[in-house]
């Protein structure tokens, strides 16, 4: 199972980046960010690629592997 490693859209939020601006500027669309709020992470490789970039960090930074039975 793969979960968040870290509250992203908090993180995004210290970064500067409210969902507003997120969602004005096309940078995560409103799917996406409830995906995030609702710690769903079936997110595309894009949107992971996104976050990582405006985080400044490495994927796994943002999400970890937790094996399960």
């Amino acid at each position: 199972m793969i979960i968040f490693k870290i509250d992203i859209l908090k993180a995004l939020k210290e970064n500067g980046y409210n969902t507003t601006y997120l969602r004005k500027n096309k940078i995560l669309s409103e799917s996406t960010i409830q995906k995030i709020r609702n710690k769903d992470t079936s997110l595309t490789l894009k949107n992971l690629d996104v976050i990582c970039s405006m985080l400044e960090m490495q994927p796994g930074d943002v999400v970890e592997f937790i094996k399960t039975e």
